[in-house]
């Protein structure tokens, strides 16, 4: 992925240098560089310093988990796919104000060359000898946070039950493993497992962190609250929900069974997990309420957030109000303005 963003952003620089002054100019370009490694003095550089070295523009590096070109690779069906998503990458705007793709810079053939293995996805082993695909790694705070959709599917043809993970919390990635990975491939998921811990409870309901391993039955009372948001965000998309309470061994038997009593009110599954602990034996009573849920309550029909349809403004609204509770969106002056530059153009009808 390193490879085949900077061999973009090489051969952009290049037709940079190229068409001065003969009207082709970029004026915005928008396409940085990637480095795996987290270099805070590389975040915001200069290049092109120097006689017969490029055009002087400001630019920078990002980590490779935030190129867009790793979130295509986690998207794409298949090679054609691939290519198509890769050419529609924009580069930034011509100084008459028309965007500027990959295909326009004629390179999307040999772009799709250098990712052909990366498409594959990677079997590893466990430590207890069982099979896992691990295969790309988005960020959830600037991409949708999946793995890839060519993983989960080669796992859906050879295991009975798949367990994928999106990042972060059952806000942020969930509602972009539904609203993006599972709009665009298909997938729709049986059930939906929801991690929770008494220590993440607790900070939720006030508990102060030095206090965060002592018993407090109040903060996590009033922590289940936060709990109860993300139940409901999921029965929003018609999903069917275990809660994981991953143990830890200073948890009380109290908290455990305040959570418990708080999920069975609310017509949810609920298991202790100590698999961290003890391994698959410490998640035979999670595996086992998984799959009693999905035989006998699996999730209904998949239900998005948005339409394809809606302007992003109103995707943006739907997302804040329905999934995090805001009462309104307001749009900066700079929202607005980039907001315009991508009305009637096929990124106004694509996932936020």
């Amino acid at each position: 992925v390193t490879t085949a963003h900077n061999t973009i952003s090489a051969l952009l620089d290049n037709y940079i240098f190229r068409v001065r002054g003969t009207g082709e100019e970029i004026k915005d370009v928008l396409w940085k560089r990637v480095l795996d490694v987290n270099d805070r003095s590389l975040r915001y550089i200069v290049t092109g310093l120097g006689p017969g070295n490029g055009i002087p523009q400001e630019g920078g590096f990002d980590i490779t988990a935030a190129s867009e070109l790793m979130a295509i690779l986690c998207l794409a069906e298949n090679e054609d796919d691939l290519r198509r998503r890769i050419e529609n990458i924009l580069l930034g705007y011509r100084i008459n104000g028309e965007p500027f793709t990959v295909k326009d810079l004629g390179v999307a053939g040999a772009i799709t060359v250098l990712m052909k293995d990366a498409i594959h996805p990677n079997l590893v082993q466990t430590t207890e000898n069982t099979a896992a695909f691990l295969h790309g790694g988005p960020f959830a705070n600037i991409a949708h946070g999946c793995n890839s959709v060519l993983a989960t599917r080669m796992a859906m043809t050879y295991g009975d039950y798949v367990v994928t993970e999106a990042g972060f919390g059952a806000d942020l990635g969930a509602e972009k493993f539904f609203n993006i990975k599972c709009r665009k491939s298909g997938l729709r998921p049986k059930l939906t497992v929801v991690v929770a811990t008494a220590q993440g409870l607790k900070m939720h309901g006030g508990t102060p962190e030095k206090m965060i391993k002592e018993p407090d039955l109040e903060g996590l009372k009033k922590g289940l609250e936060n709990l109860g948001k993300h139940l409901d965000n999921l029965a929003g998309f018609g999903q069917s929900v275990v809660v994981a309470f991953n143990k830890y061994a200073f948890d009380t038997a109290e908290e455990i069974d305040m959570v418990r009593t708080f999920c069975h009110e609310r017509g949810v599954s609920f298991a202790v997990n100590e698999a961290f602990t003890n391994g698959g034996a410490g998640a035979v009573e999670l595996a086992e309420a998984v799959v009693e849920a999905i035989e006998n309550r699996p999730s209904g029909e998949l239900k998005f957030t948005y339409d394809d349809e809606d302007d992003v403004e109103t995707k943006l609204t739907k997302i804040a109000t329905h999934i995090y509770g805001a009462r309104d969106v307001v749009m900066g002056e700079k929202a607005l303005k980039k907001l315009k530059l991508i009305e009637g153009t096929p990124l106004e009808k694509m996932p936020v």
